[in-house]
């Protein structure tokens, strides 16, 4: 079975005046359809490069990145930005959700740059915001939301495009740890429903909840593991 991801290779240099300091440096690795894996490393270990270049936020300095068949290293900004809204499903720490829309609102903004007609976007954002548990919350505003019912909010906008593959970025960072959990078993629901989830953070317990954790040292992979049953 073809894998959705295939990473070989993978570098990416940063250029600072006179310096160029590598980011990653050869990286391979293949993610199958609905695997859950978290990736760990301590600060400067290219965690958050490899997360952007694998939400086609950023491009690679040399190496492949290959999504559902496709060689995303070597498409223009504009395909980037398709496959972004498209076929990527974002949930970061600080959550990203606008101010001054409600919940419904938020969730429905990839679905408005992808140009989905109003009757299917109602039905898709009523269906993402029932899958986070928060259908009661659908038109409260940000700041009328706990920090863990924002954080469902920004899961059911990752979800809402119905997309390959969903890239989490410290999701639980900006939350207590009862609150965290509560958002972790949000991501196992998911993870159930047959969404693939690559999910970045600094906490071992957060970590075990995955079926397999990638560590980074210095822009390598240092280890690439499946968990066992035994260690969650």
């Amino acid at each position: 079975m073809m894998s959705l991801i295939e990473v070989r290779n993978l570098s990416k240099t940063y250029r600072l005046g006179s310096l160029t300091v590598p980011a990653l440096r050869g990286v391979d690795f293949r993610v199958r359809r609905n695997e859950y894996i978290a990736i760990m490393g301590p600060s400067g270990s290219g965690k958050s490069t490899l997360m952007n270049l694998l939400g086609c936020l950023d491009t690679p300095t040399g190496g492949d990145y290959i999504l559902e068949g496709t060689n995303v290293a070597r498409l223009s900004d504009d395909e980037l930005a398709a496959i972004r809204n498209g076929r990527i499903g974002f949930v970061f720490q600080t959550f990203n959700l606008l101010p001054r829309a409600d919940s419904f609102q938020n969730v429905e903004l990839p679905l408005i740059y992808a140009g989905i007609p109003r009757e299917e976007r109602r039905r898709r954002v009523e269906e993402a915001i029932s899958a986070v548990g928060l259908t009661d919350r659908a038109h409260h505003r940000p700041s009328e939301l706990s920090g863990g019912q924002r954080q469902r909010i920004a899961i059911a906008r990752a979800l809402v495009n119905h997309p390959s593959l969903i890239l989490a970025d410290e999701p639980t960072g900006n939350l207590d740890s009862a609150t965290g959990e509560e958002i972790m078993d949000v991501f196992e629901k998911i993870h159930s429903s047959g969404n693939t989830i690559l999910l970045v953070t600094h906490e071992e317990y957060i970590a075990r909840k995955a079926q397999r954790v990638i560590r980074l040292r210095d822009g390598r992979i240092e280890e690439d593991r499946a968990l066992l049953s035994n260690e969650k």
